[in-house]
């Protein structure tokens, strides 16, 4: 039986897969071209890590190797990726195309005539990106002057089609040759279809059901990246799959998702790691708040890495899938919020915000507000700040997760984020006494926003099946007057979901 693989290109043999013929077709007519008399073209094949890229262009490889009117190659190039000697670069693809090299690089271009070549040639070279700047500009000029001289001269260059592989379409790459004259080609990420393909396969061959609801919520949370859908359908049908002959239900799936936040994967932790430094670490932090959406403009190089591995979308920029927001969350929570203090006095008459049954999150986030004023010089000395020198807004959403963590903690509950939109908005799940309760996070700016997140907290609590929700504003300052007025409860008549406003004042 097969499994599913996150690691590597899949096995046709031994994982599920999504056979993505028509993603295949397009790239082969890329390459061969749609005039058969005439030269394909040269495509540069991009999509962020972990998306199949390989997978891809092997089949498309192994499709064109089946065509008699070409050669097909696919070299990868990633073991060479600190060599800076463009000459060593050429001198393998050479070899590995039974040329002779020579000792300088116009020889390069003579690889790809009809002196080494019996008929023409589609060349796919993996991994392209890793190589240096320096090494790739060589090459590039290379395929350029091939390109433009099949054009306009009746020589015989025999490289029909070229495909350059990896997580960027080189149009950032600074070289004094530009690289203009290839086509972008994104592989995209898995449709919502493509994961159920993919599923009612396992289901065809393990006998064992999954709800309808598992692959919904498994493709919200990753977006249809390739890597992480695998991992997790790893996940909760082999490595916590305890009883196989019973069907795989939303509670299995909560408990593996739940788990895979804390089990390790090497690829996503790195790339965690990265994020979370200069000089993207503001980005990050400015892509969670709630106002206006980061602007992203896809030359400037920040923006560029965090689009290219896959942390943020573009236009507007947006986290690519909550299951990367949420381990950015956690990682920054933890890294700045390790320690927190005594929430609340040993001896504190709590009565009024948590019993054995029942939970007042309105209270809760009142006794949030006095931690916070009382902790907030220690807290937030050492928390990253904007120009202004105010602590970015979700530096206080981070704070207010770790604070309820710790409060529920110590009384059997749990909370948990949720980032259903992909933009800065959190959600914060509370589960207790067998009961659950929504808290949504917002930053308090203008009365027209104030009443649209009465109405979203009301929609978002509909989507939760719950009769009420909180809705958390943080402020500068709030008096006792605005207080009165805007503290009110909110009967939202659509959705019959009551909504409960508090302001958390931060302090200037």
């Amino acid at each position: 039986m097969r499994k599913f693989s996150s690691y590597g290109p899949v096995n046709k043999d031994l994982h599920y897969y999504v056979p993505r013929q028509a993603l295949i077709d397009r790239a082969c007519t890329q390459l061969v071209g749609e005039n058969p008399n005439a030269p394909g073209h040269y495509i540069t094949v991009w999509a962020p890590p972990q998306r199949g890229k390989t997978w891809v262009m092997q089949e498309v490889a192994r499709r064109l190797q089946n065509n008699p009117r070409f050669d097909a190659v696919m070299l990868n190039v990633a073991h060479l990726r600190t060599e800076t000697d463009a000459q060593k670069v050429m001198t393998f693809i050479a070899r590995e195309l039974a040329a002779q090299p020579g000792k300088e690089i116009a020889w390069f271009e003579t690889t790809f005539t009809s002196t080494v070549l019996d008929k023409p040639l589609i060349l796919i070279l993996d991994e392209f990106d890793t190589l240096t700047a320096k090494v790739i500009e060589a090459l590039t000029g290379v395929f350029r002057n091939i390109y433009i001289s099949r054009q306009v001269e009746s020589r015989d260059l025999l490289l029909h089609g070229l495909a350059l592989v990896g997580v960027t379409p080189l149009l950032a790459v600074d070289t004094k040759v530009p690289y203009n004259i290839q086509r972008s080609f994104r592989i995209p990420d898995l449709t919502l279809e493509e994961v159920r393909e993919m599923f009612a396969w396992y289901v065809r061959e393990s006998g064992q059901a999954i709800e309808q609801a598992v692959i919904e919520r498994l493709f919200r949370e990753t977006r249809g990246h390739a890597g992480l859908t695998s991992w997790l359908g790893q996940l909760f049908t082999e490595t916590y799959n305890e009883h196989k002959d019973r069907p795989i239900t939303m509670a299995h799936f909560e408990r593996a998702y739940t788990l895979a936040h804390e089990s390790p994967n090497e690829r996503i932790a790195q790339l965690v790691r990265k994020a979370c430094t200069a000089p993207y670490k503001d980005t990050v932090l400015g892509a969670f708040s709630s106002g206006p959406h980061v602007p992203f403009h896809y030359h400037d190089s920040v923006s560029h890495f965090l689009h290219t591995r896959g942390i943020l979308d573009a236009t507007p920029a947006k986290f690519a899938c909550p299951f990367i927001q949420r381990r950015l969350f956690s990682h920054f929570t933890g890294d700045l919020f390790g320690q927190m203090g005594r929430v609340h006095e040993p001896s504190a008459d709590l009565s009024d915000t948590i019993t054995q049954s029942s939970l007042n999150v309105e209270n809760l986030l009142r006794r949030y507000e006095t931690y916070l004023r009382e902790n907030r010089d220690w807290l937030l000395k050492d928390t990253p700040r904007r120009a202004d020198l105010r602590p970015y807004e979700v530096v206080y959403h981070f704070n207010l997760y770790r604070y309820l963590a710790s409060f529920l903690q110590g009384h059997g509950g749990r909370v948990w984020p949720e980032f259903p939109t992909g933009n800065g908005k959190v959600d914060l799940i509370i589960r207790y006494a067998g009961k659950m309760y929504g808290v949504e996070v917002k930053s308090f700016s203008t009365q027209y926003e104030y009443r649209e997140a009465l109405r979203q907290a009301a929609r978002y609590g509909e989507r939760l099946e719950l009769e009420e929700i909180t809705l958390a504003f943080f402020v500068e300052y709030v008096d006792e007057t605005n207080r009165a007025r805007y503290e009110v409860a909110y009967e939202d008549e659509e959705t019959g979901v009551t909504v409960r406003p508090v302001f958390v004042e931060t302090g200037r």
